[in-house]
């Protein structure tokens, strides 16, 4: 078995990701999924965020451990997880065998206007007030995702994770500094697989394309999915992840 701990993103937990875990388990070879919170989201959301990315890593790797799985591990993360997956990564290299990294950016490697593109800005504002949940889960929804249908079941059902385990405003604006602080190695720490949604309202696609650029990895783009992109289109994120894999395999 391939233990793979999947990350979520800025003010997200794991409940988040839906139904791609138990996809993704069934489409990877020997895969056993694990879902870990970020500090201040989630279970986790009466905790204060930590300020810095790496203090994040240093989180989770306890978190994990304190679960019983031992390393080694495969990351699969999502934007500002895909930070928290590198930071870890580049910390104790000997315990990650593999990053898969969704539509992340760095901000040593990418500009702010591709980091958060300038049509998103007047949304991520509006989302600083308060609000009802249904109407700021809707305006996510229309920012992050492209393909998943406007269900508005499952706004009700993200609606509900903001009442039952909402992220303070504070724990939210700790999360960006920490991002915004984040300077990534130049080299990549580990075997590194990037994924990008071509239709991302988010995040410039070019971000992941500049990532795999300076670490000299594979990237694949999906041609239209959003931000979301393990939600618009899960199955395909999971067959990405099986061919890369099993091509590290036939390598080794």
């Amino acid at each position: 078995m391939s233990t793979w701990i999947l990350l979520r993103g800025l003010a997200r937990e794991s409940r988040h990701w839906g139904r791609f875990p138990e996809g993704f388990a069934q489409m990877v070879p020997e895969a056993r999924v694990v879902l870990l919170e970020l500090p201040g989201n989630g279970d986790l959301h009466g905790e204060a965020s930590p300020w810095t990315i790496a203090e994040v890593a240093r989180r989770c790797r306890s978190d994990v451990s304190q679960l019983g799985y031992p390393p080694p591990y495969h990351l699969l993360a999502m934007s500002l997880g895909g930070m928290v997956a590198t930071a870890w990564a580049a910390a104790h290299p000997e315990e990650i065998a593999a990053c898969v990294l969704v539509n992340t950016s760095f901000g040593s490697f990418s500009p702010l206007h591709h980091r958060l593109r300038p049509r998103a800005w007047p949304s991520l504002v509006r989302l600083l007030f308060p609000g009802r949940p249904e109407t700021r889960e809707r305006r996510i929804f229309q920012l992050t995702t492209r393909l998943a249908p406007a269900s508005d079941e499952l706004i009700r059902d993200w609606a509900a994770i903001r009442v039952a385990r909402p992220v303070s405003a504070g724990n939210a604006w700790r999360q960006l500094i920490a991002a915004a602080r984040f300077r990534a190695p130049q080299a990549a720490p580990a075997p590194t697989l990037v994924l990008a949604g071509g239709g991302d309202r988010l995040v410039d696609p070019r971000c992941s394309a500049e990532i795999a650029r300076r670490w000299h990895c594979p990237l694949a783009t999906h041609p239209t999915a959003g931000h979301d992109l393990p939600l618009d289109d899960g199955d395909w994120v999971a067959r990405q992840v099986a061919e890369w894999c099993s091509g590290q395999v036939r390598q080794s």
